[in-house]
């Protein structure tokens, strides 16, 4: 089961950038097999940092506009923001200690 945060153009700004607590993006696409399979670690570090980091995915052929801001050149990609700003960015796939150890840094 994917995380259950879900950030789109429309509420990137409120849900991502003014965020009370650190969010990590994971940028994504349908196509993109590395991205499905990472779903599940996904998954299983939302609800391990729950409270702490939120963890949410952005579908970046629906929401080209935002992908473009934050420079995305590969998939998928996953950036760590915390007080609007970005502290870690890690293209490719990753296994599930490269992102507690990016998770880590704000929790």
């Amino acid at each position: 089961m994917p995380p259950e945060l879900k950030f789109t153009s429309a509420n990137f700004q409120t849900e991502v950038i003014g965020s009370d607590v650190p969010v990590m993006v994971d940028f994504w696409a349908s196509w993109c097999l590395p991205c499905k399979a990472i779903e599940p670690i996904l998954s299983e570090l939302a609800e391990d940092y729950k409270g702490k980091v939120k963890i949410g995915k952005i579908n970046v052929d629906q929401n080209r506009k935002i992908a473009s801001q934050c420079g995305i050149q590969g998939l998928p990609t996953f950036i760590l923001f915390s007080s609007g700003r970005v502290i870690d960015r890690r293209t490719g796939s990753q296994s599930k200690s490269q992102l507690k150890e990016m998770l880590n840094r704000v929790s």
